[in-house]
């Protein structure tokens, strides 16, 4: 047996279906022959972007694995690993170390070391006898503690040398939830109950837990109106008569208002992380968190009072502390209802012109607007991409199911999104799945299109083409007057019917469902489709007071 051969039945064992990246690297063979499926993308990049997409929609229950070569395949994979580590996704990488003799020759790249900034746990393997006790590690550290990318870096030589009949592997073992300290709750619970406007903001913590259910009744119960972040978007369902949408760095007028307003904000499952793609909490606000990480707590906000646990464990707590206190002396729910109501439809007339407007080049709102016309919202799982598609979409697109958005953002690379739709439909292929990206994040990502087709992974990409970068002008000025370097040409549909998919190019307003229904029909045969939308630039966005 070889070592790559000894990871792969561990792999198996924890029952991981699939294997995504890009060789070599002796570990896709190894784990091709008991049946693992390789995965491999024409981008590590994008190879980590679909185990993060799959990560997400499966909330970690199921360990998606990438690996890539050494020196070259794990240089390339840096950047997507840093966005899994911004956006905490639990992720196996399996990059290759180079040959024992050879590590830490300069300039070789020592993976292991490198990797550690952007991993909550990486660890180098160089005996055959630590690959067992290394496995165990790295597994039980996704499935346990803080989330993010765990790394495990194999020598080469290691995983094509013959190491014998190895000891048995038992399992890494289960998840660990926990229930918050009674006396923390109990804290907690006294400054909601005599808070006079006290706001829920969501973090993508209540998807992690499955925890929408319980959010809902806790807010229900305490009457309170819900955010959430741009990655715990579809964790509150955006028709309810609480919610008040996602607050990133665009956001429905809701969000402001009501964070105005608030004396208390309750944060459950996030970790408050300051951002620039992050709505701030206003200054003077009472801020309570529930979090699993004790690491999250104070650490970019001052915290009341704060509890940590299983957000859906620890929701549960909440309602039973709330019921114990209240009995049914609970906050009159319909002038809150009444508020919301009001200021979201004062916050969609003042955008209803771009929503609907007819013009030529079409308006990426209406885009937008009539996206959620063309798909079945219960069953879809749609992304955005980063720039000026996220900042449109985001206020705008209401969510209804949990993880039928998959928000991220800390850090916002370019092409991100397609991979991760990848991942999502992989994860559910019992739903429709579709990204929006401008033509810029297009190029980052375009060979990849090919991925689709030929795994038969059937998405829908649609790609909002102005010509430009939209928004990067304004940031050279000088250099988009005198040089036009803010400009991108392309005609995408062509590349992609080139690549094998099917391609619709639309120019009217009046095309965009019928051209997005005739693709979701083409995804439904099992063919990869990608419509592009010649779209105007629009540089204005509902970027909150």
């Amino acid at each position: 047996m070889r070592g790559a051969d000894l990871i792969a039945e561990v792999l198996k064992k924890e029952d991981v279906s699939f294997i995504t990246g890009f060789p070599e690297n002796l570990l896709f063979d190894a784990a091709a022959n008991l049946g693992v499926r390789p995965i491999v993308a024409r981008t590590e990049r994008v190879s980590v972007n679909i185990a993060d997409g799959y990560a997400r929609m499966t909330n970690g229950r199921k360990i998606a694995v990438v690996t890539v070569q050494e020196g070259p395949g794990a240089e390339a994979a840096f950047g997507a690993v840093a966005q899994a580590f911004g956006d905490n996704t639990p992720i196996l990488v399996v990059p290759g170390a180079y040959d024992r003799h050879m590590q830490g020759v300069s300039p070789y790249l020592d993976v292991a070391q490198t990797f550690r900034s952007l991993s909550r746990l990486s660890i180098p393997i160089n005996d055959p006898e630590a690959i067992l006790p290394a496995c165990r590690r790295a597994l039980g550290a996704l499935k346990r503690g803080p989330r993010g990318p765990v790394v495990l870096a194999p020598s080469h030589d290691l995983l094509y040398r013959d190491i014998g009949e190895p000891s048995t592997f038992c399992s890494s073992g289960g998840s660990c939830r926990s229930l918050a300290d009674p006396t923390d709750v109990e804290e907690i619970v006294k400054i909601l109950t005599s808070a006079r406007s006290p706001v829920i903001l969501a973090g993508q913590g209540v998807l992690y837990a499955e925890a929408t259910a319980e959010l809902k009744e806790f807010a229900e119960l305490l009457n309170a109106p819900v955010m959430t972040t741009l990655n715990g978007k579809s964790a509150f369902a955006e028709n309810h008569p609480l919610a008040l949408g996602a607050g990133g760095r665009s956001r429905p007028g809701t969000v402001d208002h009501f964070l105005g307003k608030a004396d208390v904000v309750l944060a459950l499952g996030s970790s408050l992380t300051v951002s620039d793609y992050i709505t701030p909490i206003p200054r003077g606000r009472i801020i309570v968190q529930v979090t699993h990480d004790p690491a999250d707590i104070g650490k970019c906000y001052d915290v009341a009072a704060a509890a940590t646990g299983d957000v859906k464990l620890v929701i549960r707590q909440l309602v039973d502390c709330i019921k114990q206190r209240l009995g049914s002396e609970l906050r009159n729910t319909n002038d809150v209802v009444r508020e919301i109501k009001t200021v979201k439809s004062e916050f969609l007339k003042a955008w209803l012109p771009r929503l609907t407007s007819e013009e030529v080049p079409i308006n990426p709102y209406r885009v937008v607007w009539d996206i959620q016309k063309a798909i079945d919202r219960t069953r879809t799982v749609l992304t955005h991409d980063s720039g000026n598609p996220r900042d449109q979409l985001v206020p705008f697109y209401e969510s209804l199911k949990p993880r039928g958005y998959i928000g991220w953002g800390k850090t916002t690379q370019l092409g991100t999104g397609f991979g991760l739709t990848l991942g999502a439909k992989l994860a559910r292929p019992d739903w429709d799945a579709v990204n929006i990206m401008g033509d810029a994040a297009f190029g980052m990502i375009a060979a990849d299109i090919e991925t689709g087709v030929r795994l038969r992974v059937p998405i829908t990409t649609v790609v909002m083409n102005n010509g430009v970068m939209g928004g990067y002008g304004k940031f050279m000025p000088v250099a988009t007057e005198r040089f036009q370097a803010n400009r991108v040409t392309g005609q995408y549909g062509d590349l992609a019917r080139a690549l094998g998919a099917y391609a619709e190019t639309i120019v009217a307003p009046g095309e965009i469902i019928p051209a997005l229904r005739r693709c979701l029909i083409k995804n439904e045969e099992g063919h990869a489709a990608l419509l592009e939308i010649v779209t105007r630039e629009e540089a204005v966005f509902p970027l909150g007071n």
